[in-house]
């Protein structure tokens, strides 16, 4: 409970990535369509938008590979949002990629028009640059002037554009191993190439914060998400080579994963570094402290992804081509914590992402730190009593129950899916006929003690895995769902699930309460 407060801290949220909106061209954008997504939301009592990271995506469209894991997703930039403010001119969004007269509603993003859209947007915003007004430039070379993160980015991003997206241990080796008068010879030749990459984040950063600034007022809670490792082939790793786990030549000398297990025999193989633990204490946890004042800056919560890498972690050989050799080494989670909660001001605002085989030092890290853990309904039917996923095992206020995540099939799917002695188990559990299980499976995430319930919007909307945003262990076809408009039937489904959540009991005025609410043992 929250003191002078009568009423238990809940509330209810919606998953759907950016890109998955509607009503921009090529991609969902941080401008009308995210307007309009955070007012629907609040009209209906919703309290939380959750995302997946906001970086830019690997080739895959995949935001958990990020070759930039501090900067935010050029194809996210909204154009007719510039030109209303003067900073493009109409003519200039009429010959953008993409940007023609839409005929039928677009289904899925196409990485490859986005990256152009992206690039075409930096060229016109740096054409028009030094005809802006005296006070945006001070803006933006204030702004610039406190990015501690961006000029590794730009660099980055421009060197790998200009040798041909080969991964930075191939190229010329100063520039490879990030010497400083490599890079400054390199730089002093390409400066207008690299002020359309910072104008792009800057424009980017401004309207985040505009959205972000409008979901306060609207008193939905923005709740992102945090990958565990990064990329090789980023600009995090290429400008601290000394906090992973790399060779000099950028090999991997030691690589992430998790062991084998009932759905692997071989583990999973990530195929990135791990870190330097030693010297990440050594520096006070600097890089990572950073990293999430970062975070912090765009989002009012934030789930971190692969909590029990804080705990310890697998660590494989860089040259193996499985996870069958690794070993469990110590990491100081503990630490990082303590020094992130004082940074945080005495609440970590953060939900461990603490699924699959969880060991007890696990549990007792997340408990030590009074952090949420995660409950996902559709792995709760395996018919063990015990089952920790079952809603009667949801003890406690301590949760964030999810129907299903961005990596499962649609409820929907899951469902059709399904063998039958599973099946008979789920319409024992639902008293009868299984007519709408994402709506079902959120009635008993409602009936749990929970703090937050989450449901990602396509099972609000019934939709089958047409519609699926990920398969785990798949490269191809991930990534670009879109809803096709913001419609009646959207709007009937949140109408729903508001009225269910009001009914639930939603009593929340920031992330602080929500946290301190769920913290209690």
């Amino acid at each position: 409970m929250v003191e002078g407060s009568s009423a238990l801290v809940r509330t209810t949220g919606v998953l759907l990535h950016p890109t998955a909106l509607p009503a921009s061209p090529v991609c969902g954008s941080f401008g009308a369509p995210s307007r309009a997504w955070l007012q629907s939301l609040a009209r209906h009592d919703i309290g939380v938008w959750q995302l997946l990271p906001l970086a830019p995506p690997d080739a895959t469209g995949s935001p958990y590979s990020s070759p930039s894991s501090f900067a935010l997703n050029p194809w996210l930039l909204d154009a007719d949002d510039l030109v209303d403010e003067d900073f493009l001119s109409a003519s200039v969004l009429r010959e953008l990629p993409g940007t023609v007269p839409i005929q039928e509603p677009c289904a899925s993003v196409d990485f490859a028009l986005a990256d152009l859209r992206s690039q075409r947007l930096g060229i016109a915003l740096r054409e028009a640059w030094s005809e802006q007004a005296r006070d945006h430039h001070l803006a933006f070379e204030s702004w610039c002037g406190k990015q501690f993160w961006l000029e590794d980015h730009v660099l980055f991003m421009e060197l790998r554009r200009q040798h041909q997206g080969l991964p930075w241990w191939e190229w010329p080796e100063g520039l490879a191993a990030h010497q400083r008068r490599a890079l400054n010879a390199w730089k002093g030749h390409h400066q207008e190439a690299l002020l359309e990459h910072r104008l792009l984040q800057w424009q980017l950063d401004r309207q985040w914060q505009a959205l972000r600034h409008l979901a306060g007022e609207l008193g939905v809670l923005l709740f992102g998400d945090l990958p565990f490792y990064v990329a090789r082939d980023s600009a995090d790793v290429w400008s601290h080579q000394g906090l992973f786990s790399i060779l000099q030549g950028g090999e991997l000398e030691i690589q992430s994963g998790v062991p084998p297990d009932y759905f692997s025999s071989t583990g999973q193989l990530w195929g990135t570094p791990v870190y330097r633990w030693w010297r990440h204490r050594w520096s006070g946890f600097h890089w990572w402290r950073s990293r999430f004042v970062r975070q912090w800056q765009q989002v009012d919560l934030l789930r971190l992804d692969h909590f029990r890498a804080l705990a310890s972690y697998w660590a494989v050989p860089g040259s193996d081509t499985t996870a069958e050799h690794g070993e469990w080494r110590p990491s100081p989670g503990a630490a990082l914590l303590k020094r992130l909660r004082r940074d945080a001001g005495g609440i970590l605002p953060l939900v461990a992402e603490d699924l699959g085989v969880i060991t007890p030092d696990v549990e007792e890290l997340r408990d030590q730190f009074g952090l949420p853990g995660m409950k996902i309904l559709q792995f709760a039917f395996d018919g063990n009593p015990s089952n920790p996923y079952l809603p009667e095992n949801i003890k406690g206020h301590h949760w964030v129950v999810y129907t299903g995540t961005h990596d499962n099939p649609t409820t929907l799917g899951w469902w059709q899916q399904l063998d039958l002695d599973i099946r008979e188990r789920v319409v024992d559990r639902l008293k009868g006929v299984v007519h709408a299980p994402g709506w079902q499976l959120l009635e008993l995430g409602l009936a749990t003690e929970a703090c937050l319930v989450i449901t990602p919007v396509q099972d609000l909307l019934h939709l089958d895995d047409v519609a699926r945003f990920n398969t785990p262990g798949t490269v191809e076809g991930n990534w670009c769902w879109r809803l096709s408009c913001f419609d009646s039937a959207l709007d009937g489904a949140l109408s729903g699930y508001g009225e269910r959540g009001a009914v639930w009991g939603r009593s929340l005025e920031s992330a602080a309460a929500l946290l301190t609410a769920s913290s209690s043992r």
